[in-house]
This record gives structure tokens, C-alpha cells and sequence, in this order.
């Protein structure tokens, strides 16, 4: 006998295989509620039991009995070894649990699909440019696409421009001596992340990381092979809540990700808050006797609204691990260019150079091109205007409000987080769909009741959009 769990995994002595709940109806459904919430509620419990045939038929096996009072099994089976993984799926079961964790963005994503190209639509779904480029951008580019010797776009080594001008930006930003030799030049923040995971964790490991979540968070840390912990956010103040991480951090702890500004709630973490999860690590880390990594997504560093200004836990902890990207300063994220920084502070730094490259090489996760390498000292002073941007941020928070809804005004980012109006902000993120407003649903980012709006959007957009999100709220009074 074996059980089907609350995350949707059949348990067989010690090893398991997904239950492909997307096969169900209403399966992405169950999947990601199974997945986001693991201590899942009796209904759960009564729909899997209504839907036990087609699924015991699904796994090939007999369904025997379900026993909702069980905590941690949904449904039991027999499996009569037929459990041999690999005889009959076709990938692995790694895959099957990113496929999981990624449903929810994906389906949002392909749900806003026919508005995606619409001339007409006002995107506010995700922080993407609606001009072609930057001034200087394209310039920068075709500048440093000429080659300037024989060996211009030739194998070799990063470039050492490249990390010397970030390493000297990165320490005008946070007063910090970063050495050029610690900053490891990688395509985009996504990169940097998966190369820091890739040097540090192995099998079992556990990553404790925030939520509300970027959508990729969870199915990074799959994909490194680790364990996803999570923590929620303090709803009160979107700060972090120290007590709920010093509760999830065990003897298997390895990593700490929190991202600051954060997306989607627009904290930027405050310094007596970054001390405090320094000083909680360092204790965890002296107590397991093996060192517990911060990984800090400072995406958005330079995207900070009403004077603030970037503070990153590297300042407080040692074993930080610093995610920069260009993507978001220079508005063109289809250009994959950032870093992972460590601080001077940080222990075993010539170790952890090797083990990057070593990580870089055995997952092909490599050096940004060529030129977006040579182009990186240029890039620094191309940002977008963060002056008309907080202008527009200002002008539709005041929309919003004086519509009725309660927004949260965000301290960096490129977002607004909306209370939606109705319990289903799935459905009112439709409604506003009809008339070509793209809004980003709740569900995708582990926020029910929520949406998201990008202000990356054009003014144009944001005036036209107004009458929308009025008229919306209206029809549900």
C-alpha cells in the first residue's frame, strides 16, 4: 500500500513519482494548489476521492480507499510494484515537479497570449518595454559589435572591462570594496541565481525562500536538485518574517533566497531587518556546523522610488550572494546580461571563484555573449527615467484609489499589488481582459485576492486603462 500526499506524490518505500494531476479535471488546478499550499484542506481531499478512478486508471494501478482524516495521505494505492520509476514516463521526475511548480505562471502567460500583440491592449502584465529601446542603447550595441581584433568574438576568458566596471558600480552602490575577480559575469539574473545554486547545493538540500515568490524561484531550486522552503512574507508590512524563517531553517538548510526590492510588493528590506536574518544565519549556520548562503536578488537595485536607496543584506552577512542584472536598469530584459557578486567579507572566495567556473562549465550556464560583455562599462549609464516613472507610478495609484481599490505603493519595482475588488482575481483579471487591459492574476505569483500591474506600461496606456479599471470595479458594487 501506498499514498498519494497533498503535493501530489505517490510515496513507495522512500521514492516517488509524480501523479500527473494536470490529467484531472480542473488538474493545473489541484497541481498548484497542491504544490503553493502542502498542508491542503479536506475539500482537496473529497476531490481527488471523487476523481480516485480515473486516476488510480491514470497511474495504472487499483484504487483501494481514501481517508480524508489521514494527514498526509490522500489516497491510498496499490501498486503492486509497478512503482519501478522510469518504466513508463518519459522524463524525469524532476521535470514532472518544475512542470508543476512553473503551471501557474505558464497558464497566465498563455491565457493573456491573444492580447499579447493586439496594438490596441494595454499591457501592464509584465515589466517589458513599450518602446523599442533606451536612447543609447542600440547605439552601445552596434558599437561594440565591430570588431576591433582578430580574436573579437574568439573562446576565451570573461572580460576583464566587464567585471572591473561592475565591481566598481557595485561598490559606489553599496559602499562595499567588491574585488573584480569576485564578479562572475552571467546571462541575466535568472543565470546568476542557477550558478550560484549549482556551486553550493547538493541533492537534499534545502533552499527556504519568500513568498509571495518570483515565478521562477521554486523551480530553480528543483532544478539544482534541492528542496523548496517556504516562508511567507509579513502581510502586514511585506517585510520578513524572521520568526517564521527561523522556524523553517533545519539541520539541511544550505541556502536563504529573498529578493529585494521585492517583486512583487515593491519592500525594499530595511537594514535593522537585514542585521537580524545576518545574525539568525550566522547562529544556524555555527549550530549545523556547515555554512547557510543568503542568495539576494537585487534585481531592481536601481529602480527605488521616493528618494530610497539600495539596501542588500552583503552589508550584514558574509556568505551573501549578490544577483545583479541589466535587464530591468536598461529596460530591454530580452538582452541577457548581469552577475553574481560575493563581498570581501565572504569566506573560502577563491574556492567559490573555482567552484563557479567549474558549475558555469558542467551546466553550460557561461559568460554573457561577447558583446554584451565589451558593451557592460557603456550600459552602467543607460537607466531608465526614474523620474517619469515614479510620476506614473503616482498617477495611477492615485486612479486606483480614487476608484476604490486598495493598492500598496511600492518602495522600488516595476509594480503596483492590487487588492482585487472580487474573491476571484482570476475572474476580474478576465474582466478587465474584455476590454484589452493585460493584468498579471494573483495565482501566478502565490497572491490570491491579488493583481499585478507593470508600470512599465506607456502614460498613453495608463490614460486609456483608467476608465477600465473604473468602470470594473463599478460592476461588482
Amino acid at each position: 500500500m501506498h499514498a498519494v500526499t497533498p503535493d501530489g506524490r505517490v510515496w513507495s518505500g522512500g521514492r516517488s513519482v509524480p501523479v500527473i494531476l494536470a490529467e484531472l479535471p480542473g488538474g493545473s488546478t489541484l497541481a498548484s494548489i497542491a504544490a503553493t499550499f502542502p498542508g491542503t484542506t479536506e475539500w482537496f481531499y473529497r476531490l481527488v476521492a471523487r476523481h480516485r478512478q480515473r486516476l488510480g486508471r491514470l497511474l495504472g494501478q487499483r484504487v483501494c480507499s481514501v481517508d480524508p482524516s489521514r494527514e498526509g495521505s490522500a489516497l491510498e494505492v496499490d501498486v503492486s510494484g509497478r512503482l519501478a520509476y522510469g518504466r513508463g514516463m518519459a522524463v524525469a521526475e524532476r521535470q514532472m515537479r518544475i512542470q508543476t511548480s512553473l503551471a501557474p505562471f505558464l497558464r497566465g502567460i498563455l491565457g493573456s497570449a491573444p492580447l499579447l500583440g493586439d496594438p490596441d491592449a494595454c499591457d501592464f502584465l509584465a515589466g517589458n518595454p513599450e518602446v523599442p529601446a533606451l536612447p543609447g542603447y542600440v547605439e552601445t550595441l552596434q558599437k561594440w559589435l565591430e570588431p576591433q581584433d582578430r580574436r573579437w568574438f574568439a573562446y576565451g576568458m570573461p572580460d576583464p572591462r566587464a567585471a572591473e566596471a561592475a565591481s566598481a558600480a557595485l561598490a559606489d552602490e553599496l559602499g562595499l570594496a567588491f574585488d573584480p575577480e569576485d564578479i562572475i559575469l552571467t546571462r541575466g539574473a535568472h543565470g546568476a541565481m542557477a550558478l550560484a545554486m549549482a556551486t553550493v547545493l547538493d541533492p537534499g538540500d534545502e533552499v527556504v525562500f519568500i513568498s509571495p515568490p518570483w515565478f521562477f524561484y521554486e523551480a530553480l531550486i528543483l532544478g539544482a536538485g534541492a528542496t523548496p522552503v517556504r516562508v511567507r512574507a509579513n502581510e502586514s508590512t511585506w517585510d520578513l518574517d524572521l520568526d517564521a524563517i527561523g522556524a523553517a531553517l533545519s539541520a539541511r538548510t544550505r541556502m536563504v533566497l529573498i529578493n529585494t526590492p521585492n517583486n512583487p510588493t515593491g519592500r525594499i528590506y530595511p537594514d535593522d531587518t537585514l542585521a537580524l536574518l545576518a545574525s539568525l544565519l550566522e547562529r544556524r549556520s555555527n549550530e549545523a556546523g556547515r555554512a547557510v548562503y543568503l542568495l539576494s536578488d537585487e534585481a531592481y537595485s536601481k529602480i527605488l522610488f521616493d528618494g530610497n536607496v539600495m539596501r542588500s543584506p552583503a552589508s550584514h552577512y558574509a556568505r551573501t550572494l549578490v544577483v545583479h542584472t541589466f535587464s530591468k536598469s536598461t529596460l530591454a530584459p530580452a538582452e541577457r546580461l548581469g552577475y553574481l557578486a560575493m563581498p570581501p567579507t565572504m569566506p573560502a572566495r577563491e574556492a567559490l571563484r573555482q567552484a563557479a567556473m567549474s558549475a558555469g562549465l558542467a551546466t553550460s550556464n557561461m559568460a554573457p555573449d561577447a558583446v554584451m560583455q565589451y558593451a557592460l562599462p557603456d550600459l552602467l549609464h543607460i537607466t531608465v527615467d526614474m523620474e517619469r516613472l515614479q510620476l506614473r507610478r503616482d498617477r495611477l495609484l492615485e486612479a486606483l484609489r480614487a476608484a476604490g481599490y486598495q493598492v500598496h505603493t511600492p518602495e522600488g519595482t516595476f509594480y503596483l499589488l492590487v487588492r482585487s475588488p472580487i474573491d476571484d482575481e482570476g475572474a476580474f483579471v478576465r474582466r478587465l481582459a474584455q476590454d484589452k487591459i493585460l493584468a498579471m492574476s494573483g495565482d501566478m505569483f502565490e497572491m490570491p485576492g491579488y493583481f499585478r500591474l507593470s508600470i512599465t506600461a506607456t502614460d498613453d496606456m495608463v490614460e486609456r486603462a483608467i476608465p477600465v479599471f473604473e468602470k470594473a470595479i463599478s460592476e461588482t458594487r
